[in-house]
C-alpha cells in the first residue's frame, strides 16, 4: 500500500482523543462486500467480477499503455479516495494510475491518477520489509467525473462512489484464513486464491497459494472482508511463485491509513 526499481520485472513480490478513535472505528468497519463462492482452499483461479474483485485493480506506469507492475485496493474513508497496496510499489506516485475492476484491457469503473502517498518512515528511510504497507489518495482521470481518462468509463465522483471500499482490520490471529486477489503482470484478468496463513516471523505473515508472480504484489490480503495486509514485506513479497508473505498490519499501517484518510 517502492522505488522505481517496482516498475522493473522482479520476483515478486504509528493515540487520539475519544472522538477520533470512535470515527476511526467507523472507517475500520464498514462496507464489507458479501461472501462469494471462491475456489478451494490453497487453490489459485480467475477471479470472477463480483463486488470484492471490483474494488481491486491493476496499478499502471503512465498509462494503461503503460503496463501493470502492480496490484491495489480501495479502502473506506471519507474523503473516499484511498487505496491500499505495497510501499514498494509507490517508487514514482505522481505517475501512477489505478483501474480498479479492470479486466480485458477495459477499465469499466474509470483510471484514478494517484494524488499522494502515504508511507512509513522506517520504509523511505531504509526500505524494511516490516514497513512494506503503504496507502495513496486518487482522483480521476478526464474531466473530474470518474475517469473518463485513457480506457476509462466516467462513473461518479470518487473511487469509492464507483465499486466502493474495503474496511481495514489490524492485528489478526496468526492463523486467520485470507483471500488474495490481484493481476499478475502478464495477465489482464485478476487471479484469486484462498488459504489459512501462518506468521513466518513476529512481523511477517505467510500464505501457500500457487501463481501469484510478478505484479500481484501490493494485493490485498482480505480477512472477513476487510484488508489486513498486502502481498509485499519478505523478499518483497516473496522468491516463491507459490508461497506469498505480508507484512503484519499493526499501529503503525493504521496510522497511515488515517492520515491518507485524512488527507482532504
Amino acid at each position: 500500500m517502492l522505488p522505481p526499481p517496482a516498475h522493473r520485472p522482479r520476483i515478486r513480490r504509528t493515540s487520539r482523543t475519544l472522538a477520533a478513535l470512535a470515527a476511526m472505528a467507523a472507517l475500520l468497519s464498514v462496507n464489507m462486500p458479501d461472501a462469494e463462492a471462491v475456489p478451494p482452499l490453497g487453490v489459485t483461479a480467475q477471479a470472477l467480477p463480483d463486488e470484492t474483485a471490483n474494488r481491486v485493480g491493476p496499478l499502471f506506469a503512465g498509462s494503461l499503455s503503460g503496463g501493470h507492475f502492480c496490484t491495489a485496493a480501495v479502502v473506506h474513508s471519507d474523503g473516499r479516495d484511498v487505496i491500499a497496496t505495497a510501499a514498494h510499489c509507490l517508487g514514482d506516485p505522481q505517475n501512477t494510475y489505478f483501474a480498479p475492476g479492470y479486466r480485458d484491457g477495459s477499465a469499466p469503473y474509470g483510471v484514478w491518477r494517484l494524488t499522494g502517498a502515504y508511507l512509513a518512515p522506517q520504509w523511505t528511510a531504509g526500505q524494511d520489509p516490516d514497513a512494506d504497507v503503504a496507502f495513496a489518495t486518487v482522483v480521476p482521470v478526464g474531466d473530474g467525473q470518474g475517469g473518463d481518462g485513457p480506457g476509462g468509463d466516467g462513473h461518479g465522483a470518487s473511487v469509492e462512489d464507483a465499486v466502493g471500499g474495503f474496511p481495514v482490520a489490524a492485528e489478526q490471529a496468526a492463523d486467520a484464513a485470507v483471500t488474495i486477489v490481484g493481476y499478475p503482470s502478464t495477465e489482464d484478468t485478476p487471479l484469486r486464491c484462498a488459504n489459512t496463513t501462518a506468521l513466518y516471523s513476529d512481523s511477517q505473515r505467510r500464505i501457500d497459494c500457487p501463481d501469484l508472480s510478478g505484479g500481484t504484489s501490493g494485493s490485498p490480503w482480505l480477512v472477513g472482508g476487510a484488508v489486513a495486509g498486502v502481498l509485499g514485506g519478505y523478499e518483497g513479497g516473496g522468491s516463491d511463485p507459490d508461497v506469498s508473505y505480508s507484512a503484519v498490519m499493526g499501529d503503525q499501517a493504521v496510522e497511515l491509513y488515517r492520515e491518507a484518510a485524512d488527507a482532504d
